[in-house]
């Protein structure tokens, strides 16, 4: 059973040329190389040569890219990880 975070999500890739994504957040930056976006999942990496957003409607969470689709990949998010581990700095230093 899906949960509402991630209920809707969904990334199809055809022909290494079209890139559509739903439950985007928001885009962080982007180039003809490289896409950062936030999605319900987490941070997502797009890169590629001439990449192209084509549609980006945050109201829907949709982002439609074009161009040649070399990788995408989640980034792991550090910070959020060590908060639900509940290890600060010092307790990561004396373990």
């Amino acid at each position: 059973m899906e949960n509402n975070e991630t209920q809707g999500y969904q990334l199809v890739l055809t022909n290494r040329e079209l890139l559509q994504a739903s439950g985007i957040i928001e885009v962080v930056s982007f180039d003809e190389n490289q896409i950062i976006a936030t999605s319900k999942l987490g941070p997502l990496l797009i890169r590629g040569e001439g990449l192209h957003i084509i549609q980006l409607n945050l109201e829907e969470g949709r982002l439609v890219i074009d161009g040649e689709v070399s990788s995408v990949q989640y980034i792991e998010n550090k910070k959020a990880r060590m908060k639900q581990k509940g290890k600060g700095f010092m307790e990561r230093l004396f373990k």
